[in-house]
C-alpha cells in the first residue's frame, strides 16, 4: 500500500483559526497531519523570527479525532523552523500555510506571515503552498475553497515544484458555483498607500493608527489582481531569492573599484 504523505500544516492567524482548521480537514484526506501554528495571531509578520526570546512549544488537542497539533509561541517562521528541526519524526513531503483571513495577493506576499512560513519551508527544500481567502472576517465561509485547496495540493504533490519555489494561491471570496476556475499567474505591480491617523492619549502622548487604501497599479491580464477580480483563483509560484538578475551586467558596468 502506498505510504501516505507527511504534510506540516501552519498559518499565521493562530491555531484556534477556522480557516486552518478547513485546512487540517482538507489535509487528513490527503496524508498524514501535523499542524505546528502560532498561539496568537500573528498577520503581517512578514519573515519575522525569534532571537532575543525563548520560544514555547506545547502539545494541545483542539479537534477531538487526534490530530497531532502543537501551539507555538513564536511566528509562523518560527512554527516551520521548530517543526523541521525539533517537532517532527522526519522531513514531511510538503507544508501548507493558511487558509489565510485575507487577500495575499500582489505586494501582499511580503508582509504575510502566511507566506513566510511557505516560504522558510521552501528554503528548507520542501514543496510549500500558501493559501489564503479573500474574506477578512473570523467568520469567514471556507466551503467554497475546500476542492480548490485538495486539487493543487495533489497536483503538487504528484508534480513537484522546482527548488526554491512555493505557491502563493488566493481564492475569491465567491459561492463555489460562482468561481470560474484556476489561472496561473504573476504577481501583480499594485501597494498600499498608508496613512497614519494621529492622535494623543489622556496622558498628551501622541500615538499612530496605521490606515491608507490599496492601490492596483498594474493593468495586465495576467496578474494575480485581474485573476481575483474576475473570479479565478489565482495562483502565482513565488521565490526567496531577491536577486534582480536582470540587473547584474549593468552594475558591473559601474566604476566601482577606483
Amino acid at each position: 500500500m502506498k505510504k501516505r504523505p507527511l504534510i506540516l500544516v501552519t498559518n499565521d492567524d493562530g491555531i484556534t483559526a477556522p480557516g486552518l482548521r478547513t485546512l487540517i480537514e482538507v489535509m487528513k484526506t490527503i496524508g498524514d497531519v501535523v499542524v505546528v501554528a502560532p498561539d496568537s495571531p500573528q498577520s503581517a509578520m512578514g519573515h519575522a523570527i525569534t532571537v532575543n526570546s525563548t520560544l514555547y512549544v506545547e502539545e494541545v488537542q483542539i479537534d477531538p479525532d487526534g490530530t497531532i497539533e502543537y501551539s507555538c509561541s513564536g511566528t509562523p517562521a518560527d512554527c516551520v523552523k521548530l517543526a523541521v528541526k525539533q517537532v517532527l519524526g522526519r522531513r514531511p513531503d510538503l507544508c501548507v500555510s493558511g487558509i489565510n483571513h485575507g487577500s495575499n495577493s500582489s505586494i501582499n506576499v511580503i508582509y504575510s506571515g502566511t507566506m513566510s512560513a511557505a516560504l522558510e519551508a521552501g528554503i528548507e527544500g520542501i514543496p510549500a503552498i500558501g493559501f489564503s481567502l479573500c474574506d477578512y472576517k473570523w467568520s469567514a465561509n471556507f466551503e467554497a475553497c475546500k476542492g480548490f485547496v485538495k486539487t493543487i495540493t495533489e497536483n503538487v504533490l504528484k508534480n513537484g515544484l522546482p527548488t526554491g519555489v512555493v505557491l502563493n494561491v488566493n481564492i475569491p471570496n465567491l459561492p463555489k458555483e460562482a468561481i470560474k476556475g484556476i489561472k496561473i499567474c504573476r504577481q501583480a505591480k499594485a501597494n498600499w498607500e498608508e496613512e497614519f491617523d494621529k492622535r494623543t492619549n489622556p496622558n498628551g502622548r501622541d500615538y499612530y493608527w496605521l490606515a491608507g487604501k490599496f492601490v492596483n497599479l498594474d493593468h495586465g491580464e495576467d496578474t494575480d489582481e485581474w485573476a481575483l477580480e474576475h473570479g479565478y483563483v489565482s495562483v502565482v509560484p513565488v521565490q526567496f531569492d531577491l536577486t534582480a538578475h536582470h540587473c547584474i551586467q549593468n552594475l558591473n558596468t559601474w566604476n566601482l573599484n577606483d
